[in-house]
């Protein structure tokens, strides 16, 4: 059975970190979120795939290629204008046949779900999460096994069923693809076919999620992701560990990395290949460093994620925080993290300031983005790619490209 996934979107909610790249390279616990949903396909024993790209669709095709490293077959489809799920499934018409899998490039789904699918022989298998306040999601109404409605954010949920955008398709669904109108939001919705499908009597089952399941919507939510992906990590050491640096916990290090004396690293956390941590540095737990990065001395870094590239000089600290790519931050920048009325932190998505639902966030970095001596950062800030501070200056809420 082939997968498909869905990646044709920028993630424009993710900005500024999809300036670059789309949404789905980004990087959580080292490798593109797209590439742990591949993992998991291939360990249920998938080995065929249908990516759907669209926004920098090259970034995808030079990692994945023809799946042939990754020991698996790739194909890809272009979706030439994002006009909905039903179009963007759509897309996958002449590349499948019989049953196959929809998976969002930019969601995390556990291997035994997969598996669980694959056993699934209905026209139609739509994934559910049970859900605290079902009136936010699209929720479905069942008789037994069978899916009879599916409503969009009802006032009076039927369920607490909601709607987790991971199918089972025959491929009886093009059919109805292709007699799907456009809903009120301009769009072709995949619930839309569906419906027609119950409508018309065919079986149209769902499969409850029971495992880790993480919509990975807005920046923050990546580090609800990669603490997730490190507590299943390898305790594997493949750099140099100085006599006096400390390792506590599982902790991931590439090739070509130095951990220096003094540093003192927490796990779980994964370091990249050719990195200088240290010395007399503190790496607290849910820390992802990627490639080439230099962390210095007396630097902490706490549940943060650190791209390629990005060097974080001496006295700084960081602390739950997304950093971008070919960052350099100087000598003494802060990021405050935590507001002092303890009340949830605030940041910036597309434009809006929204309530993040966290009590502990930091900054979202863009790449190539260079912070002067003792700058300090504020909670909740964005710093957009190519922005740059002067040494002492503050950051309170967003920093644009200079």
């Amino acid at each position: 059975m082939k997968v498909v996934i869905l990646a044709a979107g920028e993630g424009t909610r993710m900005r500024p970190l999809t300036a670059s790249k789309p949404k789905v390279m980004l990087p959580i616990a080292n490798k593109p979120m797209m590439e742990h949903t591949i993992d998991a396909a291939v360990k249920a024993g998938v080995k065929d795939f249908l990516i759907v790209t669209g926004y920098r669709e090259d970034a995808i095709k030079d990692h994945f290629g023809d799946g042939s490293e990754f020991g698996i077959n790739v194909e890809y489809v272009r979706q030439e204008q994002q006009l909905g799920t039903a179009n963007a499934i759509g897309c996958a018409k002449g590349f499948v046949e019989g049953h196959f899998i929809v998976l969002n490039g930019d969601m995390l789904v556990s291997t035994e779900h997969i598996s669980h699918l694959l056993s699934r022989t209905e026209d139609a298998i739509i994934s559910v999460k049970e859900v605290d306040e079902p009136s936010h999601f699209g929720v479905i109404e069942t008789d037994g096994e069978k899916v009879t409605r599916i409503i969009e954010k009802p006032k009076n949920p039927p369920t607490n069923l909601a709607n987790a955008g991971i199918y089972l398709f025959g491929d009886v669904i093009f059919d109805y693809i292709d007699r799907t109108g456009k809903s009120q939001r301009g769009e072709y919705e995949i619930t839309d076919s569906l419906q027609m499908m119950i409508d018309d009597g065919l079986a149209v089952g769902y499969e409850l999620l029971t495992s880790d399941w993480i919509d990975i919507g807005r920046p923050w939510d990546m580090l609800d992701a990669n603490k997730v992906l490190l507590e299943n990590i390898d305790n594997t050491l493949e750099g140099i560990i100085e006599p006096y640096a400390t390792l506590h916990g599982t902790v991931k290090v590439g090739k070509d990395t130095i951990i220096r004396n003094g540093a003192y690293i927490m796990g779980p956390a994964i370091i990249g290949d050719n990195c200088d941590i240290g010395p007399n540095c503190f790496i607290r737990a849910s820390t992802a460093i990627g490639n080439d990065v230099r962390i210095g001395n007396a630097v902490e870094i706490k549940n943060t994620i650190i791209m390629d590239g990005t060097n974080v000089g001496h006295l700084s600290y960081v602390g739950d925080s997304v950093i971008g790519t070919n960052c350099n931050f100087g000598a003494g920048t802060k990021i405050a993290n935590l507001r002092h009325d303890n009340k949830n932190v605030k940041s910036v998505v597309k434009g809006e300031i929204v309530d993040t639902g966290r009590r502990k966030l930091g900054v979202i970095m863009g790449d190539d983005v260079h912070t002067g001596i003792n700058t300090s950062i504020n909670i909740g800030s964005v710093m957009e790619p190519g922005s740059s501070t002067m040494p002492g200056e503050v950051v309170m809420h967003r920093r644009k490209t200079n």
